[in-house]
């Protein structure tokens, strides 16, 4: 899917100026082409084979057919089909959502055919970030404490704790880097131990123990289904579970250990009330700033980074250049002993196939197709439809069908063997790529990302997201030039320079030193903003009841 590669269409506009590289034709087999710039009516190309003459007006970013294509005859990008004609369709025709759309199609779920083996680097050689070594022995990016609410009822009390903790008053604890709050609108009204409590347990479990975190407190109402003690259990049993037998035991004393004290585990019905709370609250944070800020940076090796891959706002450049380049670099971090994680089962419809041939074996495919079929189910269940993605921004942009979205967004995932498949918010234990099942929502999505181990964020975005996240730096990556330059003061790298004739191998590097860069402290522009504390938005599967 690199551009790199691809063929280029020369056009004459109206004044016969030689205007060169105004499309880009991704694969031999596609019978489309991508504008480059807004092409006007009437303007002729000039191509290998016969003149084309654009029919109607196509936007940047836009599908052109360089082809006669018939009513229900496939469409196809990347050499992969994107969608069928919905009627008949002219050579130099624009191709959208009025002639084109999404049908079922066989798709082959071949098992590892493609899961080529990784020549990993020799750790002697492997490059180093400066970040934070936990006693578990887990490094993080970031140094925040972390307050964590269990219900919504305790949300405004923990973020008057974190508010309270200004600049002025961090300023003796420099290795600290916050203390914010994490509140949801979540925790009750649901089903004793069902399946949505459960994975609201296993976000708030997977943050309190986050390598970005080096110190955490609950609160709670108290009469909630979300139980601080019930969650102390859950935080106990993963931390146990994620660690050497050697360490399990000491590590799940030790969390149960810090929660037993009312400094770290607070009930506004037992404290009080909200003013009451409050004050136990700044006094359990202000006993374990010291404790945190004891921690300092220390040298890493990159093999401790677990990267989350995220698009959000995607346009039809996402998966020409941004998406295609951080596939580069995850594959670099794969290769230095480093995990990538990339979800939004919803975004990747219509090519979980070309995953599923990179899966390490049968079972692990097989994860990855349950999880296709559940969303088929759930969103039928609800009388929705997954192609109601993309969304109307990503329809102005170029994208039309969940297909060719798709397409572009498991670029992203780069071309290393698919190493494990996990829950939503489930503890990552392989390393390499790997997948987690989320919705394609972009805050719900990095939410669950975070919460299973990632300890940094790379963001795509075509149309000009302005997410952050805490407690993991978000680094956007604009894919194209006008949008990086509109919103500079969001936008951490523009990968629209490949469409300007840098080639992606030379922006990878650069866009690796910024990720190291990041990792071992300089803030990203989202950080730089105070933008990530609204972003975490734990994914709600049932109803209130």
């Amino acid at each position: 899917m690199s551009s790199t590669n691809a063929a280029s269409i020369t056009f004459v506009a109206h004044d016969a100026t030689l205007l060169s590289q105004a499309t880009i034709h991704l694969h031999p087999a596609d019978n489309i082409v991508i504008a480059k710039t807004s092409l006007q009516a009437n303007t002729r190309l000039i191509a290998t084979g016969p003149d084309l003459v654009v029919r109607q007006t196509i936007p940047s970013g836009h599908k052109l057919a360089i082809a006669s294509i018939a009513p229900g005859e496939v469409v196809r990008r990347y050499g992969q089909i994107i969608g069928f004609a919905t009627r008949s369709i002219e050579s130099g025709d624009h191709v959208h959502s009025h002639n084109l759309s999404v049908g079922n199609f066989d798709r082959e779920y071949a098992f590892a055919v493609e899961a080529k083996p990784i020549e990993l680097v020799p750790e002697q050689e492997r490059r180093t970030f400066r970040g934070y070594r936990r006693a578990t022995g887990r490094v993080g990016t970031r140094n925040f404490i972390a307050l964590i609410s269990t219900v919504n009822c305790s949300a405004h009390v923990t973020r008057a704790i974190a508010q309270h903790f200004t600049p002025d008053r961090l300023a003796p604890y420099p290795h600290v880097e916050g203390v914010i709050a994490l509140t949801h609108p979540y925790g009750c009204s649901a089903q004793v131990d069902g399946a949505d409590h459960r994975q609201l347990q296993r976000v708030l479990a997977g943050m309190a123990l986050h390598p970005n975190v080096g110190a955490y407190v609950l609160i709670g109402l108290g009469c909630e289904v979300n139980q601080i003690a019930d969650l102390v259990s859950v935080i106990a049993s993963r931390a146990a579970a994620t660690q050497s037998p050697a360490q399990s035991n000491e590590i799940a004393s030790s969390a149960y250990g810090l929660l037993a004290t009312t400094s770290a585990m607070l009930a506004i019905q037992d404290l009080g009330g909200t003013r009451k709370t409050i004050e136990a609250g700044i006094q359990a944070v202000e006993e374990l700033l010291p404790q945190v800020n004891a921690i300092q940076r220390t040298p890493q090796l990159i093999s401790e980074l677990m990267i989350g891959m995220e698009c959000g706002g995607s346009d039809s450049w996402s998966g020409v250049t941004a998406n295609p380049l951080v596939g580069l670099v995850g594959d670099e971090i794969v290769r230095q002993g480093g995990s990538i994680v990339v979800s939004e089962t919803t975004e990747i419809y219509g090519a979980e196939h070309l995953l599923t041939r990179r899966a390490i074996n049968e079972e692990v495919g097989r994860k990855l197709i349950d999880q296709v079929k559940w969303w088929e189910d759930f969103t039928q269940r609800l009388g929705t439809e997954i192609d109601n993605n993309p969304s109307p921004g990503n329809k102005a942009g170029g994208l039309t069908t969940i297909y060719e979205k798709a397409l572009g967004a498991i670029a992203k995932g780069g071309s290393t063997p698919l190493t494990g498949v996990y829950a939503y918010a489930e503890p990552i234990t392989t390393r390499g790529f790997t997948f987690m099942d989320s919705p394609g929502n972009d805050p719900a999505s990095v939410t669950g990302e975070v919460a299973s181990g990632c300890n940094l964020v790379l963001f795509t975005t075509g149309r000009g997201s302005v997410f952050g996240f805490k407690p993991a730096p978000s680094i956007k990556i604009a894919t194209n030039t006008p949008m990086f330059e509109r919103m500079s003061e969001d936008m951490d790298f523009n990968a629209g320079r490949i469409l300007d004739g840098e080639t992606m191998q030379d922006l990878a590097q650069e866009l690796l030193e910024l990720v190291i860069a990041v990792a071992s402290g300089e803030p990203s522009k989202s950080e730089a903003l105070g933008i990530g504390e609204a972003e975490f938005a734990p994914w709600h599967l049932g109803e209130t009841l």
